[in-house]
């Protein structure tokens, strides 16, 4: 844990590779709260998943995101964000031609509360 008020960035933050090539820096990492900058590049994307318990909020920094729910798909563009409910299938993909960047903020932190969707059933 860190000590308070210590400044956070993605050169001192816990580091983590997922799916193609992807990124996530922890800035914020406790039971309540989860902080995570991400990079995603052209063409790379989540897995269909929810969260039981974990609320999320998408915010992009850079680059376009493509949101994709069980009911259709929002766009998101650098300073838009969207709020996704516990139990609400979702799937984020980067379908522009840079990098995408974005925080996701999660109550409580999401790790360990993904619950993967069958990929047939995406839109």
């Amino acid at each position: 844990m860190r000590n308070e008020y210590e400044i956070v960035s993605i050169d001192n933050a816990e580091h983590y590779s997922w799916g193609n090539n992807c990124d996530g820096w922890h800035l914020v990492n406790n039971e309540e709260l989860s902080v995570i900058r991400e990079r995603v590049p052209p063409g790379a994307a989540e897995v269909k998943h929810l969260h039981k318990n974990a609320r999320q909020f998408f915010y992009i920094l850079d680059g376009q995101a493509t949101i994709e729910f069980e009911n259709g798909k929002k766009v998101l563009h650098p300073n838009e964000g969207i709020e996704i409910s516990p139990g609400t299938p979702h799937k984020l993909v980067n379908d522009g031609k840079e990098d995408l960047i974005f925080l996701v903020i999660s109550q409580p932190k999401s790790h360990g509360d993904k619950i993967l969707i069958d990929e047939k059933i995406d839109t």
